[in-house]
């Protein structure tokens, strides 16, 4: 008998199967073509369920099914402090306004395009000072910490156990014991790229501090999706930063780490502090179940400065896309100068068209790239889209080492956009994000000196150089294209 046992389950295991994967791939094809807004997604993830049996719906089950439901937690937290951080115009206010408008009055669709997005309107009186690699911006934040009185909300994609990570840790632990509010949110997949963890060290130590989406797989944690690559720190609920830049040592080159990484970050005071904390306060309540209210977290803010200023989130929930049509507004209304500052650019078709677009107007559009990717394939990925920019009129430049992963969007010198978003399908689809849009000639101007002076040390791609490109290598990246979606 047990000798007919193998030839028994060579007979039947198919005939259970082979319904099984029909009734797994009619379920996961309903649920996508329901749910799945991108009809390239929906295609790419039905034939995936359809070709590759049973562990094709595995797959979808794990990776392609966003279950991030925060909508009634976020409605809840805009309606506790919206009310507070949002004035009428003072009449000042309302001259400042009335004379940009007259200077620029293309801006005034983008400014309506960011109010259907959000539900605001950019407010006065923000100051934002802009902080070059963390050499600048480690020393800033961690002097605010140490200068707490009251608060500290603290969220960053990577939190690394070296030696920044380390003067962070401190700091904190001081503001805690000083009798400051502390809290801090790190990214699950970002608190592992180093050992030991973060969030474990901070735990221990007595500091409130949460895991953002903890992972189900823990092997696959650096292809995880649904993170939360936001960057927020806020002071006392008065200073507040935000930008490009983690909390690991390879930003501060003064420090000489192994792997340098160039980055801004920006501090902010004013009114746009409102906007940084209410989105702390919402992925808090969404990782660690705490509401923060009062004036502990939300105090009364005073104009700080000249620039007007709002916060745009975005990520795979409610705020879906948000940034995108965001930046196809901006270059609708580009007139002179487009910069697009980014280390991973994998733009959609409909973004590549925008650029082109935009070039073919007469705008000078702007590009600026990592020479040498720290992620061989995003750049390969990358370098096999130039050609459909180089040859509408768009510019590229290549930055030498050390790696730049800094984010920047700026229009005209007017208008800037400046945070966490890299202009790839993970940012500005799978993870969650917070940018800041800023209405200022003077800090437009200034971070487009910035650009033009980064460029300044940059090579340019040429027709000459696509031209001439080896076949292999041409086929090696266009075959890593392909894989953008996913990258």
């Amino acid at each position: 008998m047990m000798d007919l046992l193998p030839d028994w389950i060579g007979i039947l295991w198919p005939l259970f199967l082979a319904p099984l994967n029909v009734s797994v791939a009619l379920y996961c094809t309903a649920h996508i073509v329901r749910e799945k807004r991108d009809v390239r997604a929906a295609i790419g993830w039905t034939g995936l369920v359809w070709l590759v049996p049973l562990i094709g719906g595995m797959l979808y089950y794990c990776f392609g099914i966003n279950r991030i439901q925060r909508r009634a937690v976020t409605l809840l937290e805009q309606k506790s402090v919206s009310s507070r951080s949002v004035a009428a115009l003072a009449e000042m206010d309302r001259r400042i306004q009335q004379d940009f408008v007259e200077a620029y009055p293309r801006f005034v669709g983008l400014a309506q395009v960011a109010r259907c997005l959000t539900g605001s309107v950019a407010a006065p009186g923000s100051r934002v000072a802009t902080l070059i690699d963390g050499d600048q911006a480690y020393p800033a934040m961690l002097r605010a910490i140490a200068g707490a009185e009251r608060s500290v909300s603290l969220l960053s994609y990577i939190f690394d156990s070296d030696r920044v990570g380390d003067m962070f840790l401190d700091e904190l632990l001081q503001a805690q014991q000083r009798g400051v509010e502390v809290r801090v949110l790190i990214d699950d997949v970002g608190s592992r790229y180093s050992r030991p963890n973060m969030i474990r060290r901070l735990r221990s130590a007595g500091v409130p501090v949460a895991s953002f989406l903890p992972t189900r797989i823990p092997w696959m944690v650096m292809y995880a999706n649904l993170r939360n690559h936001r960057k927020i720190l806020v002071v006392d609920g008065k200073t507040g930063f935000t930008g490009g830049t983690n909390i690991r040592e390879g930003h501060w080159l003064a420090l000489e780490p192994k792997a340098p990484v160039q980055c801004l970050h920006f501090r902010l005071d004013g009114p746009i502090v409102a906007h940084l904390q209410r989105m702390f306060a919402i992925d808090w309540k969404f990782a660690a179940g705490e509401a923060l209210e009062g004036e502990r977290w939300f105090p009364p803010l005073q104009r700080a400065g000249p620039v007007w200023a709002q916060g745009i989130p975005d990520g795979p929930d409610e705020d879906f896309e948000k940034l995108t049509d965001l930046i196809m507004g901006a270059l609708s209304v580009a007139t002179r100068t487009v910069w697009v500052v980014t280390p991973y650019f994998l733009p959609d078709t409909a973004l590549i068209r925008a650029l082109n677009t935009a070039a073919m107007r007469g705008v000078d559009v702007r590009i600026l790239l990592p020479e040498r990717n720290n992620i061989p394939v995003v750049g390969w990925a990358a370098a096999a889209q130039y050609r459909d920019l180089v040859d509408k009129g768009c510019r590229i430049f290549l930055s030498p080492p050390p790696f730049d992963h800094t984010k920047l969007f700026v229009v005209d010198g007017i208008w800037s956009l400046i945070g966490s978003t890299n202009w790839d399908p993970r940012s500005l689809r799978l993870n969650f994000e917070f940018n800041v849009e800023c209405y200022d000639a003077e800090l437009g101007g200034y971070l487009h000196e910035l650009a033009e002076s980064k460029a300044a040390a940059a090579r340019e791609v040429t027709r000459r150089e696509l031209n001439r490109l080896p076949w292999l290598i041409q086929v090696r990246n266009g075959v890593a294209r392909l894989a953008s979606p996913y990258l």
